[in-house]
């Protein structure tokens, strides 16, 4: 895994290098799920370094969510508002590419998540680890997320 997240990393770098913020805009979840079902990720400039992060979702049932928090990829622990599966979220960079985001709950690790933006800048991959009470990785899944503008 090191070895793929640096071969990104390293092709990315001189794409990155053009544009200081290529994560900003808005990200589709790339899905089979039938409408309704729909989570939009939006990515806004966020003080002089940092980034705020909403989430907007819709379920199958038609019912609307919505969450986020504010990151100065430093690592630290934010709070997020909205989201009943977590209350923290703390994200570092560890590339101009590769993103780590830590989500906790009552100070419980929840789930790591590993976000690698393309060398276009137009495709976001995910990888979620799914944490228990004991730290132990229960499942890994995957998303794939298409930039809309």
């Amino acid at each position: 895994m090191r070895n793929l997240l640096l071969a990104v990393s390293m092709s990315a770098a001189l794409a990155f290098a053009a544009d200081p913020t290529p994560r900003f805009g808005k990200w589709k979840l790339k899905s089979e799920a039938p409408a309704p079902q729909s989570n939009i990720m939006t990515y806004a400039p966020y003080g002089d370094h940092g980034m705020k992060i909403t989430v907007e979702s819709v379920n199958r049932q038609g019912v609307k969510s919505e969450w986020g928090y504010v990151t100065n990829f430093d690592g630290k622990d934010e709070p997020i508002t909205g989201n009943p599966g977590a209350d923290s979220g703390a994200v570092r960079e560890l590339s101009p590419a590769v993103n780590e985001i830590v989500y906790k709950k009552n100070g419980r690790v929840t789930q790591i998540l590993t976000n690698v933006l393309s060398p276009d800048h137009n495709t976001l991959g995910i990888i979620y680890m799914h944490q228990d009470a004991e730290g132990k990785t229960t499942s890994v899944t995957f998303a794939t997320y298409q930039r809309i503008e």
